[in-house]
């Protein structure tokens, strides 16, 4: 990279460490509030006003109800018999991080896709802010395309970089590589 470079981790840059156990504690009765399917109470865990930031076809909340409405309700009509299971979670100050999966029974409509009945699971990376007990930030990315493909739809159309992997296209490169 030529010229200045963009300052990094401006978020974080003031984390205050002494914060990390409460934030475990909010994020471990988090996750296991969505466990129990929690959706009325669930304020328990998040400021009223937070901001919910997902990727392309998640959408974004903001504000308790909007996630409540908007997200957790759709998500359990569409998913039953869920269960989140995080395989790493790290603690830093006010800050929290996570990646799992969820595995789910597909069960009402989800992306204009009926049910199937079809067990599936749905990748996710989280990053939360705890401010004062409560999340009150919660940037998301959730594998929607893998969803998609367990349930028969390929959004790629056979262009994923998957064919790269598995020889059935050639990779292209930058020039002068």
């Amino acid at each position: 990279m030529t010229g200045v470079r963009p300052e990094q981790a401006v978020l974080s840059r003031d984390t205050d460490l002494s914060q990390t156990d409460e934030t475990r504690r909010v994020i471990e009765g988090m996750v296991d509030g969505l466990n129990d399917h929690r959706i009325d109470d669930i304020g328990a865990f998040f400021a009223e006003n937070f901001r919910w930031m997902g990727n392309a076809g998640c959408g974004t909340k903001t504000g308790l109800k909007e996630f409540q409405d908007n997200w957790q309700r759709p998500f359990q009509a569409a998913f039953s018999d869920k269960v989140c299971i995080d395989e790493a979670r790290l603690y830093m100050g006010e800050w929290a991080a996570a990646f799992g999966r969820q595995e789910a029974v597909h069960s009402g409509e989800f992306m204009g896709i009926a049910a199937t009945g079809k067990t599936v699971e749905i990748r996710y990376m989280d990053f939360w802010k705890v401010v004062d007990g409560r999340i009150a930030d919660n940037w998301v990315m959730v594998d929607f395309a893998h969803v998609m493909a367990q349930l028969g739809v390929d959004l790629f159309n056979g262009e994923g970089w998957e064919a790269f992997d598995r020889g059935e296209r050639q990779a292209p490169r930058p020039d002068g590589t």
